[in-house]
């Protein structure tokens, strides 16, 4: 019998993927249990609907990275900051300040997790930091930290 899994089975199948199993194994084990379902006209149109659905979301996603991309292609962000003694700041600047920063700049959100910083940012002056925005797709913009 052919079946369409729902979910991952360990030595079955993958979910989405769709398989021949024995009639027994289907009809006791797997459709009741809700892992898979029987592989007719219509559950392979939801499937295939699924699909395109899953892809169509990929391609937008990336889409929307690469204008990101584009937009702070060679942009330069300037954090102010506070300083003690000897130029040296109070506490560091994060991941974190360059999302706001970039939010607050050039209105582009992107999430702190997403951003690699060259170093501990500890001192005024400029520093590199990677953004990467989506698998393959990354950016390198220019961090100023100036007295503020």
């Amino acid at each position: 019998m052919k079946v369409i899994f729902l979910q991952d089975v360990k030595g079955s199948g993958k979910k989405g993927e769709v398989k021949n199993v024995s009639d027994g194994y289907a009809r006791n084990m797997l459709i009741p249990k809700g892992l898979a379902v029987e592989a007719n006209a219509s559950n392979m149109n939801k499937l295939q609907g699924q699909q395109a659905s899953a892809q169509h979301k990929i391609d937008v996603e990336k889409q929307a990275a690469t204008e990101t991309a584009a937009k702070l292609k060679g942009k330069k962000v300037v954090i102010k900051a506070k300083a003690g003694a000897n130029d040296r700041l109070f506490g560091s600047v994060t991941s974190g300040h360059v999302a706001d920063a970039l939010n607050e700049q050039f209105g582009v959100k992107i999430d702190k997790k997403k951003i690699t910083l060259s170093g501990d940012i500890k001192n005024f002056g400029s520093y590199n930091a990677v953004l990467k925005l989506y698998t393959g797709i990354s950016e390198t913009i220019d961090v100023e930290v100036v007295e503020g």
